[in-house]
């Protein structure tokens, strides 16, 4: 990182980023993006909210059960956000970055703890750890196995096995004046014109 005075800038500072570093922050940048939308169909991607916080820390592993617990996660992110939002920018989530990098590093000094932070999240994507599988047993093939099925059951499924939907559930209506499965249905105007 270097830091310069620039001509006609007075006597303020700009941080002028060295490549490494800008594709370093890209990556942090993009790890916050998918945090930031995980769980969440309405997402941005922009604004990373509580829950999601609280995950980036305990996927990239900010969270280590010693230095930095969930309790510490939360306190940073209500400390950084805006009183009335309940969500964090980017450059809020930096900010707490900052916040927990000397806890969670506490032998570096500072700028050492924040690039090992940055390094724990760089790339990463939130896991999806508790998700269901498809179980693959011989009981589940043999309930699932719509060629064994028999009686009202066989008729809501074609040949194939795809489901019938909704005709193959209900029992469809016909208004012909007929009770159902009546074998003679539709012969009465024949056996009137006999007479």
């Amino acid at each position: 990182m270097c830091v310069c005075n620039l001509a006609g800038a007075g006597t303020q500072q700009y941080r002028i980023p060295n490549m490494a570093e800008s594709t370093d922050m890209d990556q942090l940048l993009n790890s916050f993006k998918k945090f930031a939308i995980h769980g969440d169909t309405k997402a941005t991607g922009k604004e990373m909210n509580g829950k999601n916080w609280a995950k980036i820390c305990k996927d990239c592993k900010v969270i280590d059960g010693k230095n930095v617990t969930s309790t510490d996660v939360d306190i940073v992110f209500t400390k950084v956000k805006a009183k009335t939002s309940r969500v964090i920018t980017y450059e809020e989530f930096q900010k707490a970055l900052e916040d927990l990098a000397p806890k969670r590093f506490k032998g570096q000094n500072k700028e050492e703890a924040l690039k090992s932070i940055y390094q724990l999240i760089e790339g990463k994507e939130p896991t999806n750890v508790g998700v269901t599988k498809v179980a693959k047993t011989a009981a589940v093939d043999r309930l699932t196995d719509t060629t064994k099925y028999t009686g009202s059951h066989k008729e809501r499924f074609t040949e194939s096995g795809k489901g019938k939907g909704k005709s193959g559930r209900e029992e469809i209506v016909e208004h012909t004046g007929y009770v159902g499965a009546y074998k003679n249905a539709g012969t009465y105007d024949e056996k009137t014109k006999a007479k």
